[in-house]
Order: structure tokens, then sequence, then C-alpha cells
């Protein structure tokens, strides 16, 4: 099926040539490798995990950071390749969200020059695979309830807890852990073949099933002083970290919405119902269609504008949190939507939009549930918090 990207506003007009080329090439890549076969790896519950390495050869990997063969995209098109990856599937943007911005950017931001040097370049092609373990079982929106702990020794450091939903879980081959210790919280390189470290897949999910989920157990993980990332102290740092994340999943909503609106226009303009009339021609299918590329259209500008903050480093925490929770939320209505129009046929997998359904209910909870994003708005327009 050919896809019509929507450009409602000619937001086209606005981007630079390698915008545009970054943005293509993604597409392409999209509609040729990532379609054909998300959904036997949704049916299966299975990443494609051959798709990696295409992900390091295109430059997809580390996203904004330079050096260490990191691409050093500009914000826009870190922004739109999350947008044409999330059209294929949210499993397949997750894995490269927390890839560079849980993972990469960590190591970058707050690692040793031997860290840097040592899995920077693996990651950036694909040759090593990493995930973020902040969120416990008992402590997700709540993350400063960590009870993971790491005990400085003589010869490194012990770590013992569980971290659980962690994306890329049982494919890492280097897992950044965020620990409290006696100076407070630390992140800390935890290598999947350390003693004690062990990745158990979470299965049975009805919601993005072509991405790898696992709990980590660390069982008295002892590590060497050297994996402890020097710049990494304070919760405030991982936080950081899902700010970036944040940006990508901002944009990566829109793909989402853009592959489920093209699907059901498509649809309801062949769909032959009543008068021997396509179902596009009544006017309460116009009224959802008009709805769709009005959300759409909205949250383009969102993120091309907060895309815009980041480039001229003015973002706020804040502003992402409005990015997130407005372009998921009316991503996943979207979503529901052209399921509806679909009619029956909308709960096969022969078309797209249940499956992105699905997904974006999981992206509305993580990375900051809906609710937690609307408290953060709310503590930046009164200055009161009421987080608890």
């Amino acid at each position: 099926m050919n896809f019509h990207p929507v450009d409602f506003y000619e937001i086209d007009s606005l981007l630079s040539d390698e915008e545009r080329l970054i943005r293509n090439t993604v597409r392409e890549f999209v509609s040729a490798e990532v379609i054909p076969r998300i959904r036997g790896a949704y049916r299966a519950g299975e990443f494609p995990a051959d798709l990696v390495p295409a992900f390091g050869e295109l430059g997809l990997l580390g996203g904004t950071l330079s050096g260490y063969d990191c691409p050093g995209l500009n914000a826009v098109a870190y922004g739109l390749l999350n947008q044409e990856l999330e059209r294929g599937d949210s499993g397949v943007r997750s894995f490269v969200s927390v890839q560079s911005s849980l993972v990469m950017y960590p190591i970058h931001t707050f690692g040793s020059e031997q860290q840097k040097s040592k899995w920077l370049p693996l990651l950036a092609k694909g040759e090593a695979i990493g995930c973020f373990g902040l969120t416990e079982a008992d402590f997700g929106s709540n993350p400063g309830g960590m009870r993971t702990r790491a005990e400085k020794k003589s010869d490194g450091w012990l770590l013992t807890g569980n971290k659980m939903w962690i994306t890329n879980g049982t494919l890492a081959d280097i897992a950044v852990i965020w620990a409290r210790t006696a100076e407070g919280v630390q992140g800390f390189l935890v290598e999947k073949e350390t003693s004690g470290f062990t990745a158990k897949g979470i299965h049975g999910k009805l919601s993005l099933r072509a991405s790898d989920t696992a709990e980590l157990i660390l069982d008295n993980c002892l590590i060497p002083d050297e994996n402890r990332l020097p710049e990494a102290t304070g919760l405030k740092k991982a936080l950081m970290c899902l700010s970036q994340a944040r940006f990508g999943i901002a944009w990566g909503a829109i793909g989402a919405a853009m592959a489920c609106y093209d699907e059901v226009v498509e649809y309801t303009k062949g769909r032959v119902q009543f008068d021997d009339k396509p179902i596009a021609s009544h006017q309460l299918v116009q009224e959802k269609l008009a709805f769709m590329l009005t959300e759409i259209t909205k949250a383009q500008l969102l993120a091309f504008r907060l895309a815009k903050l980041k480039e001229q480093g003015r973002i706020t925490n804040a502003q992402i949190s409005l990015a997130k929770r407005n372009n998921v939320l009316q991503a996943l209505e979207i979503a529901r939507l052209a399921r509806q129009l679909l009619g029956a046929n909308g709960i096969l997998d022969d078309y797209q939009s249940m499956r992105h359904m699905c997904n974006l209910e999981t992206v509305l909870t993580y990375e900051g549930t809906h609710d937690i994003h609307t408290l953060i708005l709310g503590h930046e327009i009164t200055g009161l918090p009421a987080y608890s």
C-alpha cells in the first residue's frame, strides 16, 4: 500500500534539503523493510532484531550526538526519523529511542572518555545493544522511591535490585542502571556477562508486541569502579535522559497517527455502502476525518516548534511534556477512530490501525504517564507541585 504523507500546513517547505533527505530515506526504509514484516513480528511477539544493522548503516542510532561515529543530526531531523519509524511500529521506534536517548545519551553526557570510546561506536553501528534500567515494579511514576542499591567495595560496586518494563532488556549487551548509593542516586554500566545479572522477557503483552521488554535482576552484581558513569550523580541526571526520549516520542506519535489516517482515508473512499456510495461521502465519516487531519497538523506544528527550541538551547522539560502529552493522546484517539471506521475489518491485522491503537496505549503510559505530564504542566502553571 502506498503511503500518502500528511502536510496540510506545508511544513515540508520549512525543512532543509538535508532534513528532507533524512526523512525520505527513513520513510522509504520503513515502507520497504519494516511494514512488510511487522505484522509477523507483532503476531509472534518478537522484535525484528535483524533490522538493527540497517539502523546503524542508516545513521539512525545516536540521533543528535556528535563524535564517536554518532550521526550528529539536528533536532528536526532526529524528530522526523522518529516519526517515520513509528509510522512502521511503536516498538521499532522504541528500540531506536532507547538506544539513542536512554543509553547513548547518558554515556555521551555523563561517561568517561574510556566509556565513550568503548561503547558509543559499537552502539552507533548497531554492533551492540543497550537498555536503560530506571523503572522498578513498585516505582514507575515515582523513580525517587527506587530500591535498587549500589554499595562501594574495595574492588568495585555491588549492585542489588530489580528493574521492570525494560525495553531491549533481553537483547542488551550493556545496561545503564540507576541505583541508590551512600552519595545518592548514581548511574552504572552493567555488561550482560556480569555474574548475577539476568534479563527475563515479559510475555503476554497485548501492546508493543514487536518490542523486547524485560525484567532485569541484579543479584549481588559486582562491577568495576570504571563502570560507574562519573558525572551521573543525582536523580536529575536520569530524568535528563527521559527528556531526550520524550522529545522523540512527541514526534513518533505523529507517524502512528499518519499511518492510521492514511489507511482509513483510502479505506472509506473505497468502501461502498447504502446507495452505492463510498462511506467517505457521509457526514459522520467526514467529521472524523476532519478531526484526524486537524490533530495531526496541530501535532506537527507543536513538534516542529519544539525541535527549533531544542536546537536553540531554549527547550524546557514542561514544553516537552506538553508535546508528549498532546501528541500521544491525539494519536491514540485517531487510531481509535480509524479502527471504528474500518468496521469489523479493523480488528484484523491486515490493517494497521488496531496495532497502532494497542501500541499507543503503552506510549501514553511510558516515559511519564499522561497524568504525570498533566501534573508537570500544572506545576509549571501554578508553581505548586501536586504529585502526591
